[in-house]
């Protein structure tokens, strides 16, 4: 890729949901690494607002329903390009100007279009079929790591990106510790263990019974554990605490991004299926175990020291598939047929045991 010229403002568009997001922390280190006096904003979706402002190097923040990743059904086949003349415009409008904007997605080919309609000279990102057309400076396929991480970081640096020069991070603050040490109380004499049993898709979950026998093999008795989730996720969380059969801290649809992170931070280690909140931890510095199934952990694995965190993937021939549609999800082997001693093995293995 032809070096980006030392830019005075730039853009960074990232428009996925939170696990995406927080690893593109790395490549916003990057880039206030090598231009230290440059002016960084980074659009996210309105989803993502409040964790775009805990990543480094970050100056402002902005918000923009991206088509396709918010979730909501397509007013029309056009609606996607009439929010891009929309933003395009707003952005042209930017003073002073952007002079680089970089796409982190490496398949985004409408935020690259939509720099390019606000008239930004250069244009950063990967060189995809979707996208290479668009783009002013391209990483070529051969030279883009596997890790969506390191893959950033690429588009800013030739170097070799590694979790130990480019670390997760995400800023916490007094305030968050505070609501994190009000929901956990003090009584436990060692830091918990977290299950954050839910994600994005529901193929990815494992069972709760299977939950239930891998933490009563890696705590004692009477020791509460710590159960996060969504609102959305409050029935899921209660069948695991049922099956957990022990004192439980029920912290479902009770915590936002920040507080969530500072629980983490709190906790001895934190496992779960492959999710945005799993990368959050590892984003704090808390060990982990993910469950992988239909994604790929090459890409979208911890982003951190291998003895700290730890992937258990299920076994069959055909994954990592990438599909998360699947009609009928409670019935997909694909995570839930993964044994309860590999997961036990794996949080003795970063100190959870």
């Amino acid at each position: 890729m032809t070096p980006i010229p030392p830019p005075d403002r730039i853009v960074v568009f990232r428009p996925d949901h939170l696990g995406d997001v927080l690893l593109a922390g790395p490549m916003l280190a990057q880039i206030r690494s090598r231009w230290p006096a440059v002016d960084v904003t980074l659009v996210v979706g309105p989803w993502c607002a409040d964790v775009a402002a805990r990543l480094p190097g970050v100056d402002h923040v902005e918000t923009l329903a991206f088509p396709y990743f918010d979730r909501l059904p397509r007013a029309s086949l056009l609606d996607p390009y009439r929010r891009l003349f929309t933003a395009g415009r707003a952005l042209r409008q930017t003073s002073p100007r952007y002079d680089a904007a970089v796409i982190a997605r490496d398949d985004d080919r409408w935020s690259a279009l939509l720099a390019r309609a606000a008239g930004i000279p250069i244009v950063a990102g990967h060189d995809t079929r979707r996208t290479r057309w668009v783009l002013t400076h391209r990483l070529p396929a051969a030279r883009r790591p596997a890790h969506v991480a390191a893959a950033g970081v690429a588009l800013i640096d030739t170097a070799s990106p590694s979790p130990a020069a480019h670390p997760m991070s995400f800023r916490l603050t007094d305030d968050d510790h505070a609501r994190a040490a009000v929901l956990l109380g003090s009584a436990a004499p060692r830091a918990p263990l977290a299950i954050h049993p839910g994600s994005g898709s529901p193929i990815k979950r494992w069972t709760p019974a299977s939950w239930g026998a891998a933490v009563r093999a890696v705590t004692a008795p009477d020791e509460p554990v710590v159960l996060t989730g969504g609102p959305d996720e409050a029935t899921l969380v209660a069948e695991v605490a049922a099956a957990l059969g022990r004192p439980v801290i029920d912290l479902a649809g009770r915590t936002d991004i920040p507080t969530l992170a500072a629980v983490f931070a709190r906790c001895r280690a934190v496992a779960g299926p492959d999710s945005g909140p799993l990368h959050l931890a590892v984003a704090v510095g808390t060990p982990t175990v993910h469950l992988f199934g239909p994604a790929d952990a090459a890409r979208f694995g911890p982003w951190g020291a291998a003895e700290r965190h730890a992937v258990v993937a299920g076994g069959l021939v055909c994954a990592p598939c990438g599909r998360l549609d699947w009609p009928d999800p409670a019935d997909h082997p694909c995570v839930r047929t993964i044994e309860v001693g590999r997961v036990v093995g794996a949080l003795r293995r970063v100190g959870a045991g």
